[in-house]
């Protein structure tokens, strides 16, 4: 593939909203139990971690174990959803269900199907932080101040994970190869991304790759810092980090697609 396919910026309208309704309404028709696993996790973690081994820990950082933990479920969740429905969800529209061939023989282009779905799973990111931030509120595990930020920057982290899972989508050769991104990736950032410990206490070649390479790392930091009231110029950081991360993946992960699905 040569820099100028990588490179090449898609040409989208409004019709990439197309594939984002087909989606929800997909999502809408089995929405009881798409809401409960988003309700369910965050209690689970809270009364496992939070609650149960908070006894232990007391105060961490001046607040709750729980209170600590409580902005990183929002964040692993942003990941979760975002990353899960355009790997596994999307191969399976592209590959099973055929959906974006038969989408593409409408007026919608290849890089607007691409564009709908990484939209679709920002909003599944959106979706599912909501929930836990209601589930945390109503432990009073949040600040009010800032808190009603994270419902649009998840939309915004959602972006990012959404086009970092559609890039492997474009090139893994079949589904059960998402165990590779899966074990190799998600599962390093789910524990080494400042979600139930600082990062600070990590060696130094972990710690530097955690910062520099971990999209979860800054989404944690911004989340805790919104959820908790704690606004810090390292938030700025993270938040141009992510803006651009998200940026040059959106449109890398499409030009792949568009690779793959023209072939």
């Amino acid at each position: 593939m040569s820099v100028n396919s990588i490179l090449r910026i898609p040409r989208l309208t409004g019709r990439a909203w197309k594939v984002w309704l087909r989606n929800k309404d997909v999502f809408m028709k089995t929405y009881k139990v798409n809401f409960i696993p988003p309700f369910i996790e965050p209690l689970l973690y809270l009364f496992a971690l939070g609650f149960g081994l908070g006894l232990y820990v007391g105060k961490f950082e001046g607040i709750s174990y729980a209170a600590y933990i409580a902005p990183a479920l929002v964040a692993i969740s942003s990941m979760y959803s975002a990353f899960f429905e355009c790997t596994y969800g999307s191969y399976v529209r592209m590959y099973y269900q055929k959906t974006f061939d038969a989408i593409i023989t409408t007026p919608l282009t290849i890089d607007e199907v691409i564009a709908g779905e990484l939209l679709w799973g920002a909003t599944k990111s959106a979706i599912n932080c909501s929930i836990i931030l209601l589930v945390i509120s109503v432990f009073r595990l949040v600040n009010p101040q800032w808190a009603i930020l994270v419902i649009p920057f998840s939309f915004l982290s959602g972006i990012l994970f959404a086009a970092l899972a559609m890039c492997f989508t474009a090139i893994v050769p079949n589904i059960d190869s998402f165990n590779y991104p899966s074990y190799l990736l998600i599962t390093p950032m789910f524990l080494f991304s400042g979600t139930f410990f600082p990062i600070s206490i990590l060696p130094t070649p972990i710690r530097i790759i955690a910062e520099t390479f971990l999209p979860l790392t800054h989404v944690v930091r911004i989340l805790r810092g919104l959820t908790l009231a704690t606004i810090g110029w390292d938030m700025f950081y993270s938040l141009i980090w992510i803006v651009v991360v998200a940026l040059m993946l959106f449109v890398l992960s499409i030009n792949l697609m568009h690779k793959r699905l023209i072939i």
